[in-house]
């Protein structure tokens, strides 16, 4: 199964415009509290901490996901959505066995949607995690991969007993 949120890339274009929009609305607003407040330096500062958090928000959660498990080997990658296609940041790349899959979890935060990968190492010794946000991927699309990763999993355990 292949799958990825590539459509997702102009919503969080749209999504960074917005925020821009907003942060000249805010300038104009700050203009008009500084005639009216006697401190208007609190309410700049309280107007640029809000948007640095929105902008942070927007920035952590808006990555692109692809889930690859066509053929022996699964590939699951995680990168950048914005300059992606010229600057290679913010990617995270793993590319495994479909037996050395111990697990999976879908971690649902409130604003947050994590895959953790359990990977067993060559030697069978460690078990180690890796991390992806799939917070943009559509709904329907992480039912399939779960599905997908469920029955690797499945067949592992087979396997092994």
């Amino acid at each position: 199964m292949r799958t990825s949120n590539e459509k997702v890339k102009n919503v969080i274009i749209s999504v960074y415009f917005i925020l821009i929009v907003l942060a000249v609305l805010w300038l104009t607003i700050f203009r008009a509290f500084s005639e009216i407040d006697n401190n208007p330096i609190v309410a700049f500062f309280v107007i640029f901490l809000i948007f640095i958090a929105l902008f942070l928000t927007v920035h952590f959660i808006s990555k692109y996901f692809e889930y690859d498990s066509d053929g022996l080997k699964v590939t699951v990658t995680n990168k950048g959505l914005l300059l992606s296609d010229y600057l290679n940041y913010r990617e995270h790349t793993v590319e495994f066995d479909k037996p050395r899959l111990s697990g999976f979890k879908i971690n649902n935060y409130i604003i947050y949607k994590e895959l953790v990968l359990f990977i067993d190492s060559k030697n069978g010794q460690h078990v180690k995690k890796e991390r992806f946000n799939i917070t943009l991927v559509a709904k329907k699309k992480r039912k399939y991969m779960k599905q997908s990763l469920r029955k690797m999993v499945k067949q592992n355990r087979k396997e092994q007993s």
